[in-house]
């Protein structure tokens, strides 16, 4: 696959990820607005939390890790792809279905293991019955992940990232619907984000029956092809969850203090709307690419969708980081300071997503460097280097506690992201050069972060000179506008100036997507 074909699945998939990211951030402002920071939104985050650490486990995370590379391989050889797939299908249902079932049985147990300073008051019986709803939708999408899956390893990406779009269609519309008919908003996104589910897994299977490969519901049959699969998926659980796991640890920490989790909570998603579109992208479409790669014996192939999908990481990690380090308060202002939520929580969540986005550019580096693994069904190394990180993780937000308070995890978040992407970087270095970034990664990366230093700097003389101007009723949209523009104009500029990138690249890729 050549550099600008590469370039063009990642804006492929980045594309209706920035839609399902924009919708997403819709929501959690709808969110905030209606319900705020909280006892009752603490609540919904503990219960939303557990379904979706799940899914990082049997969804996106350990299935994609074991499933797509050998799933890729069958399917390139021509080797009965579809029996391997409705052998996984059958598989996944079974255990997914078993876990939901413990679950439900065991609610108010991963309640207390995930948020125990909510023993004790209104939360946590709260956290238990949003629970009990919320929690089937692990199964909707860890087999919406295996259609998901077949959809990218056969090159077809646009339904698959798609599918997301739908559960902050639906929520952003339940919520509406219950601000206006006068009802308890909660209780109208809880029961919303289930039905979600059901949608997005009808989207990408109704998409792989078009594609040719129709799976249907079967019982499970244990042989050695599954056997592998789940040896390598196991060890791939801990090390693709590994954040949110750590986001668990951190709000365990943080859950004895009221709406310390609704802080953390909202400064989480916000950056998560550059790491969601960038890296997701590329964990979508490079780990297919290397695996194909790798079989093909194609060494410098596969350095050169390596160097790629990092220079495409890193040209927009470091200038959100640098935007979120340098001008949270009008960010976290203008986006969120309505309704339910105040000054006091903007000034908290500012601070929050400040020292999110010193880790930003770690957590998408995670997304590059982890496929090397994968591609070669190595999952117990990153399984190793995850347990290293969590250990930072925990360290860090139980020892800062008693001195930074409520903040703590989320330093221990950032700190644990450099750690897992030095381990990673470290790591690969066995693997030789088609495993190394090659000359031109190096030449643009530190072009990136001078550009990204010069558009933080212009950033911050305006918010200090005329903060005034975020502060106004409905002009401090357009304000914050401007502030965007004005950045991504610098930025773009210096960067072209200083070779960081070329933008005629970016146009062939567009025009190259146009076309497919």
């Amino acid at each position: 696959m050549k550099p600008i074909r590469l370039l063009s699945g990642f804006l492929t998939v980045g594309f209706w990820t920035l839609a399902s990211r924009v919708l997403g951030f819709a929501r959690e402002i709808l969110i905030a607005a209606f319900i705020g920071p909280g006892p009752v939104l603490d609540a919904f985050i503990v219960a939303f939390r557990l379904p979706n650490l799940f899914r990082r486990f049997f969804a996106e995370g350990a299935f994609n890790a074991a499933f797509v590379p050998a799933f890729s391989k069958r399917y390139e050889a021509d080797e009965n792809a579809t029996a391997f797939a409705q052998q996984a299908f059958n598989l996944l249902a079974a255990a997914v279905l078993a876990l939901v079932g413990l679950g439900m049985v065991f609610m108010p147990g991963l309640v207390w293991l995930t948020a125990g300073g909510f023993v004790g008051d209104a939360r946590f019986d709260m956290a238990v019955g949003y629970g009990h709803i919320v929690f089937p939708y692990i199964l909707f999408m860890s087999l919406a992940a295996l259609f998901s899956g077949v959809l990218n390893a056969t090159g077809r990406f646009a339904a698959a990232a798609a599918a997301p779009v739908l559960l902050n269609i639906f929520a952003c519309s339940a919520m509406t619907a219950g601000a206006l008919l006068g009802g308890e908003v909660v209780t109208w996104l809880v029961w919303t984000i289930p039905v979600a589910g059901v949608a997005q897994l009808a989207l990408v299977w109704a998409a792989a029956d078009r594609a040719g490969i129709r799976l249907r519901p079967g019982l499970p049959r244990w042989n050695s092809e599954m056997r592998d699969l789940v040896r390598i998926a196991v060890p791939a659980a801990l090390a693709m969850g590994v954040t949110q796991i750590n986001l668990v640890v951190g709000q365990y920490v943080a859950s004895d203090i009221e709406k310390a989790a609704s802080w953390l909570f909202i400064a989480d998603r916000l950056y998560q709307l550059p790491l969601g579109v960038v890296g997701i992208a590329v964990g979508i479409v490079l780990l297919p690419a290397l695996s194909r790669r790798l079989r093909a014996g194609d060494g410098t192939g596969s350095q050169d969708a390596l160097s790629r999908a990092g220079e495409f990481s890193l040209l927009l990690a470091v200038p959100s980081a640098v935007a979120f380090i340098t001008v949270p308060l009008p960010l976290v202002s203008v986006l969120y300071e309505r309704g339910a939520t105040g000054p006091e929580d903007v000034a908290a969540i500012a601070i929050a997503v400040a020292i999110y986005g010193a880790g930003l550019p770690a957590f998408m580096l995670q997304k590059v460097l982890q496929p090397l693994y994968f591609a070669r069904e190595d999952t117990r190394t990153p399984f190793h280097y995850a347990l290293v990180a969590m250990a930072v993780n925990a360290a860090l937000a139980f020892g800062l506690k008693p001195v930074l308070g409520w903040i703590a995890p989320a330093i221990a978040a950032s700190a644990a992201g450099w750690a897992m992407v030095a381990l990673l970087a470290l790591g690969a270095r066995r693997m030789g050069e088609e495993a190394r970034f090659d000359a031109r990664f190096h030449r643009r990366a530190w072009r990136i972060l001078a550009a990204s230093a010069v558009m933080g700097a212009v950033l911050y003389a305006v918010a200090h000179t005329a903060g005034w101007l975020f502060t106004l009723d409905y002009w401090r949209y357009l304000s914050l506008l401007g502030l965007v523009v004005l950045g991504g104009a610098v930025y773009f500029a210096a960067g072209q100036a200083l070779g960081a990138f070329r933008l005629s690249e970016f146009r062939t890729a567009l025009s190259r997507r146009k076309q497919a």
